[in-house]
């Protein structure tokens, strides 16, 4: 930041801070009425003109026609550079204007997020000042996320909408959609229909505390799905706000719900309920079974046709070994695969589960703990549990996202200290 003070920032109102910010000296003043000039035979930046013109309605002003108007806001695509990074964004709001300038769409609607919160900083009884300045501002990292399981707790397609929504706001780019889980199965899979008619639901859900004894449960019916037509309308939705979508598809732990629908896909052959309860859960998905991979990659083939974007999570975490061990099947692959043992037997798992997505044309994230028993060729590494598993992975040349549970994990009781 440049000429500028934490109490000044304070008053802006900007989150997060830009790179750079200069203050200067003087106000523009904007009383009802604005003019909007850009280049209206483009075709994005008209999309996010609509969105623009909608949300200054919501602070009381009105985009003027006319161009003698005072004050103006000016927005400027500006040609690529080689180096140019399509995020970055300057925004100037002087006695000429506002101008904000970026060589990419996804810039120019950062930088319109600035806008909004410096109008929403400067509002005193319905009128807007707007303190001069110039902002630049880059992103300090690509992947800047947030993270959603509506697989444990479901969510209706308002609610993420309005999730997306903050999300946006905050400069964020990813929407990480955590759709299965023991505890249900949230997106709805062509081929196979018992997944919605039977791993979306469980009989009922665990009150209070997973540690609280005994445990008490409401016993109400609880659960439901995606079709693949909402999920399609969520995604054209974020990607309105520069919002790319990952799905989380959980395998090979964290299965229960999946296995409740297809029995024959465990080590045991079931039968098996959707888990009313949280924590870790024995059944796993048999790695010994070729019907497994059969069914995940027929999941995944519908999951990669809905999703545009490049990635796709798979989990991976929170894995016991305890029925791969009982397993004649799961053993018989160790011994044919020359493994040594049922970490390597996950690793098999995982580096097969890539090369099905390689073939989609996906990339697959997984949680640390597919490091365990080695790592898949281009496997991207989510590091929760600390730091430790993401500085492995990146010390091996593989991409890494960084969400220790110490820093960025919400489902903790507030402290005192907090």
């Amino acid at each position: 930041m440049n000429g500028c003070t934490e109490n000044s920032i304070d008053l802006l109102g900007l989150v997060p801070v830009p790179s750079q910010l200069e203050v200067r000296n003087g106000t523009i003043k904007l009383n009802g009425k604005i003019t909007l000039l850009y280049d209206h035979n483009d075709i994005e930046l008209s999309k996010i003109s609509k969105q623009l013109s909608d949300r200054l309605a919501d602070y009381g002003l009105n985009i003027s026609d006319k161009e003698n108007q005072i004050p103006k806001l000016s927005i400027l695509k500006m040609p690529a550079e080689q180096d140019d990074d399509p995020e970055t964004y300057k925004l100037s709001i002087s006695d000429h204007g506002i101008l904000l300038e970026s060589s990419g769409y996804a810039g120019i609607y950062y930088g319109l997020q600035s806008f909004y919160q410096l109008l929403a900083s400067g509002e005193n009884s319905g009128r807007h000042e707007l303190t001069y300045l110039e902002i630049r501002d880059t992103p300090r990292f690509k992947w800047r996320g947030m993270h959603l399981d509506v697989a444990r707790h479901f969510f209706p397609t308002d609610f993420i909408k309005r999730y997306i929504d903050l999300i946006a706001m905050h400069k964020m780019n990813i929407f990480h959609w955590h759709l299965t889980e023991d505890q249900g199965w949230r997106v709805a899979i062509k081929s196979y229909p018992k997944l919605e008619k039977i791993s979306a639901w469980r009989d009922e859900t665990l009150v209070g505390h997973y540690r609280d004894q005994p445990h008490q449960f409401d016993g109400q019916h609880y659960g439901g799905y995606y079709t693949q037509e909402e999920i399609i309308d969520v995604i054209s939705y974020a990607q309105d706000r520069y919002v790319t979508v990952v799905p989380e598809i959980e395998m090979p732990g964290h299965a229960t719900a999946a296995l409740a629908a297809y029995p024959e896909l465990s080590c045991t052959g079931g039968p098996h309920e959707v888990e009313t309860i949280w924590g870790v859960h024995k059944e796993v998905f048999c790695a010994g079974k070729e019907e497994t991979f059969e069914f995940l990659e027929n999941v995944l083939k519908e999951v990669a046709g809905i999703f545009p974007g490049l990635y796709i999570h798979i989990g991976g975490d929170e894995c016991p070994k305890d029925r791969w061990k009982e397993c004649n099947l799961c053993q018989a692959r160790i011994k044919s695969e020359g493994l040594k043992n049922e970490h390597e037997l996950q690793s098999y798992f995982i580096k097969r589960i890539e090369g099905i997505l390689d073939g989609y044309g996906k990339r697959l994230i997984g949680w640390d703990e597919i490091l365990e028993g080695g790592l898949a060729p281009k496997a991207i590494v989510h590091s929760w549990r600390g730091m430790d598993g993401g500085i492995e992975a990146a010390n091996a040349n593989h991409q890494v996202i960084m969400s220790p549970t110490s820093h960025a994990y919400f489902d903790y009781y507030q402290s005192k200290k907090d």
